[in-house]
């Protein structure tokens, strides 16, 4: 089964687009970025496999509920007062870390604005899911190009300093812990 998200890549993408890392595609998703690596295999629709060591596994929105905290016998109900649907996770189960990615594509100022200022607040509640699996959290956002633009500065600075990152278009393979 492969996931799809619900906005369509308008942008395009650069030539180095998925050798060395997860690009922005509007329409697919993570994991297709990712299988299209000649070093990554895909098995069963979301385990990970790089140069044929298990990486980990990938999952999106309720599926973050059902594959990772069911596993780890994590009552979410018990710690946070409302589900909250990450649009991808990469579990990386080598160096124990939920890589929670939210992508945001825009072309003119809008909602998404100020849902870049949540991020602090997201890895918190990810943070506090996950906590007592002895996994660390990574909160990325992965943004289209016209968030290169100076408005965006003081957000970037943000994000940056409450520990979360962002990245434009890619996201190397290092910053998830595939090498």
């Amino acid at each position: 089964m492969k996931f799809y998200s619900k906005k369509p890549n308008k942008v395009g993408g650069g030539s180095k687009t998925n050798k060395n890392g997860l690009s922005f595609e509007g329409r697919t998703n993570l994991i297709q970025s990712l299988d299209n690596n000649k070093n990554i295999s895909i098995v069963d629709t979301n385990k990970i496999y790089y140069s044929g060591k298990y990486v980990g596994y990938y999952c999106e929105k309720h599926s973050f509920y059902n594959l990772f905290l069911q596993k780890n016998n994590i009552d979410w109900k018990s710690l946070i007062s409302k589900k909250y649907l990450p649009d991808g996770v990469l579990v990386n189960e080598l160096n124990k870390t939920v890589y929670v990615v939210e992508k945001k594509f825009q072309e003119s100022s809008g909602s998404v604005d100020e849902k870049l200022q949540t991020c602090d607040f997201k890895k918190k509640i990810y943070t506090r899911l996950i906590e007592k699996t002895g996994y660390k959290t990574e909160y990325y956002y992965l943004w289209n190009d016209y968030f290169l633009r100076d408005k965006y500065d003081d957000v970037k600075k943000y994000i940056k300093s409450v520990g979360c990152k962002y990245f434009i278009d890619e996201i190397d393979f290092n910053e998830l812990g595939i090498n």
